[in-house]
């Protein structure tokens, strides 16, 4: 029978974890509560005075449509949807490819992973060089090859394809890697009797691979929507910076957008309040009722 230690200091555990929420605290729910508190505010751009206007910044955002807070919001969910719908996929499948015994897999492993070490920053810029209307290849190949007039900056469509690429590419290699393991994790047993059965590659992946990763595919679910919520700003600040006119404006853009360049700290404020809630309540509502088909 296996000896158990116990640590009479009982403060030690407390002492361990300090650090962590520490910075919780500071980096998270401190600005959280700011955030909060602001957007019941009407802030001059100097925050030389606060008037209290309850919560008018947040009615406001829904009744006024000058603001352009409808259209932000529904291109936002269709953004993030796509994004994830899109990373997901790709990734599942390469994952799937390399994980067979084929010469230099860890060369094509290693090719595949190496995009995640990219800034989100720089992956917009590599994806606008190759879109660039005037210089950039594939736009060249979709103008001579395919007949389409390239010209992201003013076609609303074109844009949102654009973004929804470039942030798409940017997480393939964290959900690579997690469907990878996962995959490596299925028993091989399971695999080679379905096999001698007779079934084949594709219902070997319906009835039993697929199944397998339902725990990594609903981590990655929620990894990849969060992610094209919140992550995905400096992809739309290099590309589109929200343009053509404000139809590429996400809600986090536009967050950063109203706060610090029209100075509307209050609206800004009950935005990030709005998108932190939406974002919360989804996470939610995934794992009350998407989880209870995932098998552990």
């Amino acid at each position: 029978m296996t000896k158990q230690y116990e640590f009479k200091a009982k403060g030690l555990a407390y002492l361990l974890v300090a650090p962590q929420m520490i910075i919780v605290f500071v980096f998270f729910f401190w600005p959280a509560a700011q955030a909060i508190l602001q957007s019941f505010f009407l802030q001059d751009p100097f925050g030389g005075k606060m008037i209290f206007v309850g919560l008018e910044n947040y009615t406001q955002l829904f009744t006024d449509k000058s603001n352009g807070y409808g259209q932000s919001f529904v291109v936002s969910v269709f953004f993030a949807v796509g994004i994830t719908v899109l990373a997901m996929s790709v990734s599942l499948f390469l994952a799937v490819q390399a994980n067979k015994r084929i010469r230099f897999e860890t060369f094509y492993k290693t090719m595949l992973i190496w995009p995640y070490a990219v800034s989100t920053m720089v992956a917009g810029v590599i994806w606008l060089f190759m879109f660039n209307p005037n210089v950039g290849i594939i736009a060249w190949v979709l103008k001579h090859k395919f007949n389409v007039e390239w010209s992201y900056l003013l076609n609303f469509n074109q844009a949102f394809i654009l973004i929804t690429i470039a942030a798409s590419w940017k997480q393939l290699a964290y959900n690579f890697v997690f469907f990878l393991a996962g995959l490596q994790s299925v028993p091989e047993t399971l695999i080679e009797a379905a096999a001698i059965d007779g079934a084949g590659h594709g219902l070997r992946f319906r009835k039993i691979i697929f199944p397998l990763l339902s725990p990594t595919t609903f981590y990655l679910l929620v990894m990849n929507l969060v992610y094209g919520f919140f992550e995905t700003f400096p992809i739309i600040h290099q590309m589109t910076a929200g343009g053509p006119g404000k139809s590429t404006a996400i809600l986090v853009y536009k967050v950063w957008r109203d706060g610090v360049v029209n100075l509307d700290l209050g609206s800004s404020a009950a935005q990030s309040v709005i998108l932190m809630l939406m974002v919360v309540a989804l996470t939610i509502v995934q794992f009350r009722f998407i989880e209870r088909r995932v098998n552990y």
